[in-house]
């Protein structure tokens, strides 16, 4: 889960209803999503033992409740570091710190960066719809929504310092699933994502996500030219 994005979760089990419970009564509807890295702590050792890393603070946008559980849409807002776990019992509590990017050396370079991306997110969100796409695909793009979120300042309930600037923002809003994404190419934007996450220079971002958008484009082209071919 990277800053910008959205992801609907089926909640079910017990403990993630009580995380529910406790995210929209107590927690102004926010909470820690992150990743567990297995790590290995001595050649002897059998059991798994794991760190957490790349974690981001998300917000309840949605919650629909269901027969069995419910679907929770959260948007990721910024990335928090994990100072430490107090408990782990009915669900992982601990105290997080913001973590955002080192403050940039030319806002001049930077902006015209961040123009460039967003240009460049609109050429594959106009190519992106134009693609077939399954019946429940919503109209809008995961990328574009992205970017209408990173664009505009962000009204929640948290310390300051927990929201990314603007440009950070949007040096991440690229990376977003795409409609009709082979396997390979998800692979390839988690990879993307892993390495966006640690990333501490905004302008570094902006620069990847422009040639990782630009690669896009180019794909998204290809696979409509095939389309085209098809229908004739």
């Amino acid at each position: 889960m990277v800053p910008s994005e959205t992801k609907t979760l089926h909640l079910f089990e017990a403990r993630y209803l009580k995380l529910l419970d406790e995210s929209l009564f107590k927690k102004k509807k926010l909470f820690v999503h992150f990743v567990l890295d297995p790590i290995v702590v001595t050649s002897s050792s059998k059991e798994a033992s794991f760190a957490a890393r790349y974690a981001c603070l998300v917000v309840i946008d949605k919650v629909e409740q269901l027969d069995v559980g419910a679907l929770v849409t959260i948007r990721g807002i910024g990335r928090v570091t994990l100072v430490k776990f107090a408990k782990a019992d009915p669900f992982l509590e601990g105290i997080v710190l913001p973590l955002q990017d080192n403050v940039p050396q030319s806002e001049v370079e930077l902006n015209s960066k961040v123009l460039e991306l967003k240009e460049a997110i609109y050429g594959l969100n106009s190519l992106e719809i134009k693609l077939k796409a399954a019946k429940d695909e919503p109209l809008q793009t995961q990328t574009a929504n992205a970017l209408e979120w990173a664009l505009k300042e962000p009204s929640i309930d948290c310390e300051e310092g927990f929201i990314p600037s603007f440009a950070e923002r949007v040096s991440f809003a690229a990376l977003q699933n795409l409609s009709g994404s082979t396997q390979s190419e998800m692979l390839n934007l988690k990879a993307e994502k892993l390495k966006a996450m640690d990333v501490k220079e905004t302008l570094q971002r902006l620069e990847s996500s422009v040639s990782f958008v630009k690669n896009r484009v180019s794909m998204t082209a290809a696979k409509l030219a095939i389309q085209s071919l098809n229908m004739q």
